[in-house]
């Protein structure tokens, strides 16, 4: 049997190959299946020659058998993994290796060379460290030095607190030059009598002179503070002799008699209610005290306007003709009483009190703490090193 099939491009290669050879070579290569399909007797008619002819030809299956047999892998040329091999690029042959430094006769390792052993942590300290062991002697030393600051104002606390409970020391024109030379000098260091002692006066109020400081707030309320002139009279003698001048008879002083609202600023209003303003002689019980300092958001004060923003007593007696001397009314009311006189515009004034603060105790400690805490960083910085084999390294300077 001599008959090939037709060469058709749709045809798998398989197919093609199968036809391409005999059919007494495809009988020798199908399997016991394909060789009943390929058994003939005799030689038939054309149309059954041409039947039996295609029957011949291998069934897909067979095919598919053929294509994994070892003659099929034999023909590489109808492999399409073979062609996906030849398809890719080949790498390039290695290049010769290239000479080391070990095949050198010559060369030396680093672990041939002699080591030096060498300290860690061997820096030099430059002026750093100076400024760093003075900070721990000035600080002990400004501590050591508010340990007598804080003996010297507990003592100072004491000698006032101990004036406050003394009577009042009457204030008339024979000792009034002490007043002044103490308000002039600024007090408060317990040197003059008149630190933190009560003092006691008899004058007359010059109302047409009064003066409102402000606006100071009291407990989230505004107001000002009312300072009226007082000419004060000699308790001790009364009635002067007809040789002593006008102004040796008429000693007037800065009284502050103590704060009142924003409502009540109108003195036509404050003179209908009793103690508002009050007329005739009056006992005035108060404390010789520096008034507070203007500071730089303070505007200037405008007599000309009656507007005063702080207390200058220099000025304010010039402007009154009075001494400059600033005495602060003081009084111990109750609650219910101090709530009547902010009613009705009547002056509260301050309580008799030490206004000195001590905050030594706490400079001391805060001074010994950072004098102590520098000092173990002193030493921290400034220890020696450890001796053991772990602070020591292998330095080499042949690389």
């Amino acid at each position: 049997m001599t008959a090939k099939l037709p060469q058709r491009l749709w045809q798998p290669a398989a197919r093609r190959l199968a036809a391409s050879t005999g059919s007494s070579e495809a009988v020798s290569l199908t399997d016991a299946g394909s060789r009943r399909l390929l058994a003939t007797a005799t030689t038939p008619r054309p149309r059954v020659a041409q039947r039996l002819s295609l029957a011949a030809t291998p069934c897909r299956k067979c095919m598919r058998n053929l294509a994994f047999s070892s003659s099929y892998q034999t023909n590489a040329g109808f492999s399409t993994t073979s062609i996906r091999r030849r398809s890719q690029v080949r790498p390039p042959p290695p290049e010769p290796d290239l000479p080391q430094p070990a095949d050198d006769p010559n060369f030396t390792s680093i672990l041939d060379n002699p080591p030096e052993l060498v300290r860690s942590g061997g820096r030099k300290h430059g002026p750093g460290l100076i400024i760093l062991a003075l900070i721990p002697i000035t600080a002990f030393a400004l501590g050591t030095w508010q340990v007598f600051r804080l003996r010297w104002k507990t003592d100072l606390l004491a000698k006032c607190e101990d004036r406050l409970v003394r009577p009042p020391l009457p204030l008339d024109p024979q000792n009034v030059a002490d007043a002044v030379e103490h308000s002039q000098s600024g007090g408060g260091n317990g040197a003059s009598d008149f630190d933190y002692r009560r003092i006691v006066a008899v004058g007359t109020f010059r109302h047409d002179q009064e003066m409102l400081v402000g606006p100071r707030v009291r407990e989230g309320v505004a107001g000002y503070f009312v300072v009226t002139p007082l000419e004060i009279m000699d308790t001790q003698n009364p009635d002067p002799d007809a040789s002593a001048t006008e102004s040796q008879k008429k000693t007037t002083i800065l009284v502050n008699r103590g704060w009142i609202s924003r409502e009540h600023r109108d003195r036509r209003r404050r003179a209908r209610v009793a103690g508002g303003l009050p007329r005739g002689l009056v006992r005035v019980e108060g404390m010789l005290r520096a008034p507070w300092k203007k500071n730089m958001f303070t505007p200037d004060n405008r007599p000309e306007k009656g507007e005063f923003y702080f207390p200058d007593v220099n000025g304010m007696a010039a402007l009154t003709g009075s001494l400059p001397v600033w005495v602060e009314a003081t009084m111990e009311p109750d609650l219910l009483q101090v709530y009547d006189m902010e009613a009705y515009g009547i002056p509260i004034g301050k309580l008799p009190e030490v206004a000195l603060r001590n905050n030594h105790a706490q400079y001391i400690f805060t001074w010994y703490s950072l004098s102590l805490a520098t000092a173990i960083m002193l030493w921290m910085v400034t220890k020696k090193p450890q001796s053991d084999i772990t602070k020591r390294v292998r330095l080499n300077k042949s690389w």
